[in-house]
């Protein structure tokens, strides 16, 4: 009797185990659904966290009255796009802007978007771009762990990307009465190519960057912005909302949706092109109120007391004063003298001054 109710005891335990070995596995399974879950809801936690201790973002009303979507060039061995590209390779705290942004992509807290053979951003879903596929299409060394993806700041190419494509739009706000200048995109460009018999490298677009998503990350990156002023007291968010950068225009947003390359046919005519639409926007903001500016108006007065102050100037005057004053010279009629002589008098001159 005692062997039975043993064996009995054992059957059902058994039985329980094996019930429950597929419960376990589906406990397991949620888990992992979960953890996928939680990850991306504390990289979207980060990113709001970001947004919420570094509030820089300036949305630009959907109602103005007038709008120039501008794209440029930055060079960054220019002295003032140098910020953006020193140092190289990470000198303790210190990187350049491609690196912080590297990483941001790496770890999931920045997007970024596929750069189309037309170059107009496109900031949908579909189009970003994964991660995978970016280190692969560039020949990037990268490695993965428990399926995490990793880069050594020795193999990110942060020498090879010395230029940017920005778009920057300028538009007058009607309500506050003044000119803004933001930064909308951002696109690092990889240069390969360049041998040492002077052969130009090639431009490689890597991706667009949305800067709304960017900026608050950006207000945490320290920039040294000056050569005489060795301390880092800007962010690379303040050197672009200070527009502190120097490009020149490649293109613009237009009906036909051309670049400047497609209708300018020699180096000349591009640079005059990009001057014509410089002074375009500057035409506009100075005249849009229908005065002159501050500069203007004291060049001008300037110029009126250099006029006045001329020899010619005061030979004019003078001799537009001796015309006024002959003009009030008359002469007084002839009298006879009281002895009755038959000769006349002289002619006596009498001069009126005319009231001030």
């Amino acid at each position: 009797m005692m062997k039975r109710l043993f064996l009995i005891l054992m059957m059902a335990g058994l039985a329980g185990s094996i019930c429950a070995q597929p419960a376990k596995r589906r406990v397991t399974t949620s888990n992992t659904v979960a953890q996928r879950g939680t990850t991306r809801t504390q990289t979207r936690t980060q990113t709001d966290r970001a947004s919420l201790l570094f509030p820089v973002k300036q949305n630009m009303p959907e109602d103005v009255v007038w709008k120039r979507d501008i794209y440029r060039t930055l060079d960054l061995t220019k002295d003032a796009n140098s910020p953006l590209y020193y140092p190289v390779e990470p000198r303790g705290r210190q990187v350049n802007l491609f690196t912080y942004v590297f990483h941001l992509i790496l770890t999931g807290r920045v997007n970024a978007y596929t750069y189309k053979l037309d170059g107009v951003e496109s900031f949908d879903s579909k189009d970003r771009m994964e991660v995978r596929d970016l280190l692969d299409r560039y020949s990037i060394y990268y490695e993965e762990k428990d399926g995490k993806l990793s880069v050594e700041n020795n193999d990110i190419p942060s020498a090879e990307v010395t230029r940017y494509y920005i778009k920057e739009s300028v538009y007058l706000d009607q309500r506050t009465g003044s000119f803004s200048t933001r930064v909308t995109a951002l696109c690092p460009v990889l240069m390969r190519g360049a041998d040492d018999f002077g052969g130009e490298a090639t431009p490689y677009p890597l991706f667009w960057l949305n800067y709304d998503e960017v900026s608050p990350w950006l207000a945490r990156l320290p920039i040294m912005a000056s050569n005489l002023n060795n301390v880092s007291n800007m962010t690379a968010e303040d050197y672009f909302a200070m527009n502190r950068y120097d490009g020149k225009i490649y293109k613009t947003n237009n009906l036909q949706g051309r670049a400047l390359a497609n209708y300018c046919p020699t180096d000349s005519a591009m640079v005059k092109e990009q001057k014509r639409i410089e002074k375009e926007i500057v035409d506009f903001e100075e005249g849009v109120w229908g005065h002159m500016s501050h500069e203007d108006s004291l060049r001008a007065a300037r110029e009126d007391s250099i006029q006045a102050t001329k020899p010619s100037a005061r030979k004019v005057s003078a001799r537009q004063s001796g015309s006024r004053r002959q003009s009030t010279v008359t002469k007084a009629p002839k009298q006879k003298r009281s002895g009755g002589s038959g000769s006349s008098g002289a002619a006596r001159v009498s001069v009126r001054r005319q009231r001030r």
